[in-house]
Formats: C-alpha cells, structure tokens, sequence
C-alpha cells in the first residue's frame, strides 16, 4: 500500500462499527489508525486492515486506565500498586455508601449542618488517647496543615537528621517553606541532643518537630533525643511538640512508634497515615490536644486537604476493626501479609509453579527459592521478611533480554502480573498472592 492509497477519516468513520461509537472517540480513534499506517507504510511494512486497527484503538481509549494487578514483587506497601489492599468491611462500607446519599456533613439528631471530620474524632480519640482528631487526604498534608495552621511566618525546629525525603521528591524542608512556616536545623546528621534544641529556641519560635525516619536509618556514632525530652523541653517553653509518625501503626510491630506512645510521651500533635501500616485508604490523620486540633480546623487550607465521603466510609470501617480487638490479621490483608510464614508462602508456590510452567515451556526453569520481603513505603527499612519466591531463568546461555521480555510479557497480561528482575532471573515473591489471588494468577496465563 502507497500513502495515497490510505482512505481518509471519513471514509473511516463510514464503517457501522466506528459509526456507533462517540464521534469525539471514534475520530481519534481513527486518526490514530491512520497515523500509525502512514509511519509503518514509510517503513516498508503493510499497515492491514485500517478500520480493525481503528477499532483497536477505539477499545483502548474505552479500557480503563487504573487496573487490578498481582503484587509479586515482595514489597506489601508498594506505593507503585496502591499501597495497602483494603479490608472487606472497607470495601463493604464504599459500596454502602458510595451508592446512594449519606450524612456525610449533616447532623441526624439536630437536622443542622455537621461536619465530615466528626465521624471518625470518637474513635480516634479511643485508639490512640488523643483528646481530638481530624483526617485529611495523605500524611503530607497533615503534616503541611498542622505546620500551616501552628508555625506559618515563624519558626519550627527540626534536626538535621531528620531532615528526610521520601518518594516522588516529597522534603521536608519544602514541606515548611510551603506551610509558611520557617525552618530551623538543630544537631548534625547524626548526633542531635535535647540540649541542641533548647538552645535553638527564641521568641519567633512556633513548635518542635520531631520526624520519625521512616524510610533510612543512621547507625554507628549516633544520638537521638527521647520524645518525652523533646516534650519536656516544649512544655517549659510553652510550645508545641509535632511527631510526624509517617506510616503509623496500630498494631504492635518490632519497634515502629504509634499514635498512642507519642501522645503518651508528651507530643501534643501526631500525624501518620491511613494507607501504610494501618492497612486503610489514602489518608492523614492528625491525632493530639484539643486546642491544637481546634487551630488546625479554622486553617483554611483545611478544606482544600478535605477527605471524600468515600475515604472516610473505607477509613471507619478499618479503624473500627482495629476497636474491636478481634482476629485482626484475619480480618486486615496487610497485618496478613506482614505475619504469613514462609511455609505458607511456599505452599502457594507449589501451588503456581506447574501452570507457570505450562505456558512458559521448556525454554525457561521456573525453580522455588527462599528470598526476603520488604514491608515497603517507607516503614521499617531494615526489616527483611522471610518469603519464597518462583523464580523464572531461561534455560541455556540465553541473554537477559529474554527474562526482560518475560516480564513484559507478565505486565501486558489482562491482569497485570508484577515482579521483579534479580541476577538474570525473575523473582516472583508469592507472600502478596493471596490465596483468593491464585485462580486469578492461573487463569490469567492462558493470555501469556
């Protein structure tokens, strides 16, 4: 085919099939068809059948965007995949009340207007002993809010080596030049004492803040102040102490700090995250004194950090497992996964290996091998987890653009499947293959 001979849009959107969709739709669609034909014809290739390649394209626009995939990677709080999966009573109370209406800031007793941040301050306040509480859309904004509404034109003391950055270049020194609030180091990398900041304070002082190293440790030649002596020192000075907590927990994990222990220690403002350790959806919760909270509610930055309807319904649903006190790894998939035994994870592998197999054939070994899990976004660096993990390698001298084209492979699948390439192989860690993931595992690679 020559380039003249392409018919044009037009003639395209003549076919019944194209005719029945959108216009807007099945024109890009079209144009989209036509372009590709054209740099393929200039190739030297045949570009086929125009209307079957615009309808291609035409499907693609319709697909949706964000889609289920399978966690192989071995990282529980994978960020890149949504973070914590939600608990069945969360996605139970999101489809209650997503579906229809809700008082989500109406008062049922009085028949005023309400609040949306009074329905989760009760049971907040019961888990962590905090006498107030609010929740916005992600720990940083907690974070940018509480600084805003305590610190903005003044100045907050931090340590050097706390001075952290996390994913997708969020800072904290950008963090306080964006709340208004003024930063002021204290300490070094590695050695800050209580002294350091007491030094440091001066009229213009608003708060002390206090940020938990979520995602690197400093080891060796190193000295911390212990919360309560930050406490102490914020209480002589009648200022207020802010412990950024990052993931936050609610169950007890190795020596991850929670709400509840800071408050104890003497913070009056803590903030952490719904979607992390706690197993929730995408949220910040601020946690402390009343007349802290109170601040942070008039700041009209709040509303532009405002949780829907449908994050608060997911978020009370999780939290209130959390007051129960009963079967909570049953019952929450992330505290499942973070305590699932290496003999249950290999189960699962045996379970996958032979259909894994089956469609890969006889030019790859798939073979089941010990690894390490990560707990991921930022919580507990250096905790390493037991796991097992398939572990794909092709047979015979082949290169690693032939794993890599494995991988794709498992990406491009109607469910993507997500691993991870390591020494010339892919490592498929099965502890975030549930076992109601497997029939979808299997399933899925009739399209491998």
């Amino acid at each position: 085919m020559r380039l003249r001979d392409l018919p044009s849009v037009d003639e395209l959107l003549r076919d019944e099939r194209l005719a029945a969709a959108p216009r807007p739709l099945a024109l890009a669609a079209a144009r989209a068809a036509l372009d590709r034909a054209r740099e393929e014809i200039r190739a030297g290739a045949e570009p086929g059948d125009l209307v079957e390649r615009a309808l291609a394209e035409l499907e693609s626009a319709r697909a949706p965007r964000l889609r289920r995939a399978l966690n192989a990677t071995g990282v529980i709080i994978h960020t890149n995949l949504g973070r914590a999966p939600l608990a069945d009573a969360a996605l139970e109370r999101v489809a209650e009340v997503g579906r229809g209406y809700s008082n989500l800031e109406l008062e049922l007793e009085s028949g005023m207007r309400g609040s949306r941040q009074d329905h989760l301050a009760d049971i907040l306040r019961r888990l962590t002993g905090a006498e107030a509480a609010l929740v916005v859309n992600n720990c940083a904004g907690a974070l940018l809010l509480a600084l805003a509404a305590l610190a903005e034109g003044r100045d907050v003391l931090v340590s050097r080596g706390e001075l952290i950055e996390i994913g997708d270049g969020f800072r904290i020194p950008d963090v306080l030049e964006r709340s208004g609030a003024r930063l002021v180091e204290v300490g070094t990398t590695n050695r800050t004492r209580a002294a350091d900041y007491e030094r440091a304070i001066r009229p213009e002082t608003a708060a002390l803040l206090a940020v938990h190293q979520s995602n690197f440790r400093v080891v060796g030649f190193t000295e911390r102040p212990r919360l309560a002596e930050l406490a102490a020192i914020a209480a002589r000075h009648e200022l207020p102490l802010v412990d950024d907590l990052g993931a936050g927990a609610f169950a007890p994990l190795e020596d991850e700090p929670t709400a509840r222990e800071s408050l104890a220690a003497g913070a009056d403002l803590v903030t952490f995250s719904g979607d992390k350790l706690l197993g929730g959806p995408q949220a910040g919760l601020v946690v402390g004194r009343k007349a802290a909270i109170a601040k942070i509610r008039k700041d009209p930055l709040k509303r532009a950090l405002r949780v829907s309807k449908l994050t608060l319904a997911a978020l009370e649903a999780t939290l209130r497992i959390y007051a129960s006190g009963h079967r909570l790894p049953e019952r929450l998939p992330t505290l499942a996964l973070l305590m699932r035994s290496r003999e249950d994870i290999r189960a699962a592998c045996a379970r996958l290996a032979d259909p894994l197999r089956a469609r890969l054939g006889e030019r790859f070994e798939v073979a089941i091998e010990e690894c390490a899990s990560q707990i991921g976004s930022g919580s507990m660096p250096e905790e390493r987890l037991p796991s097992m993990a398939l572990v794909v390698r092709p047979q015979g001298k082949a290169s690693g653009r032939v794993i890599e084209s494995v991988e794709r492979r498992l990406r491009g699948l109607p469910v993507p499947v997500i691993g991870r390439i390591a020494g010339n192989a892919l490592w498929l860690d099965a502890r975030c293959l549930l076992p109601q993931d497997e029939p979808s595992f299997v399933d899925n690679l009739k399209s491998l």
